[in-house]
């Protein structure tokens, strides 16, 4: 296991003639035995959960992240990419943006820059059915649609989910 993610993080193969013939063999078969690629979404998983499966699968593990009124992704990772513990970069119909969280501590203009995640983009959808009032709450007076979720965006262009700047639930 360890030569496999050894050689899985420094060069990206997570292939092994031995191990994936031997060791992994059965683990595959749970899956059908011919599986090529999984999208994991909706929640995170944690790095090493996720390095695992790509060792003991043998394939790429997207993973992404988007909302229903992005219609699907707006983030995707890519194939290339070994780490773990992000959703990846934006998805080429996808624009970005970070709003200042300043009750959180959170400002685009720290480093690397941090705040709450704001898409724009032609996959976006256009407003709640006969819900105008959740539709304003959803855009920002110049569009973009905010999704109360904090992230931090690496140099590399990568986006990682870190906080929620709008409470699910409501206390008394």
């Amino acid at each position: 296991m360890k030569t496999k993610t050894h050689n899985f993080l420094t060069k990206g193969d997570n292939k092994h003639c031995f191990y994936d013939s031997k060791v992994f063999k059965p683990i595959r078969a749970l899956f059908g035995g011919n599986i090529r690629a999984l999208i994991t979404a909706s929640a995170p998983i944690s790095g090493e959960v996720l390095t695992f499966f790509k060792i003991a699968l043998g394939i790429h593990i997207y993973e992404v992240y988007g909302q229903t009124e992005t219609n699907g992704p707006c983030t995707l990772t890519l194939p290339s990419d070994p780490t773990g513990g992000h959703v990846g970069g934006l998805i080429p119909t996808c624009k970005i943006r970070l709003r200042d969280v300043q009750e959180m501590g959170y400002l685009a203009t720290d480093n690397p820059p941090r705040g709450e995640i704001q898409y724009f983009g032609t996959n976006m959808f256009h407003g709640y059915f006969k819900n105008p009032e959740k539709t304003k709450e959803a855009f920002t007076d110049d569009g973009w649609i905010s999704t109360g979720d904090v992230g931090i965006i690496y140099p590399n262009g990568s986006v990682k989910i870190i906080d929620r700047a709008k409470n699910i639930f409501k206390l008394a």
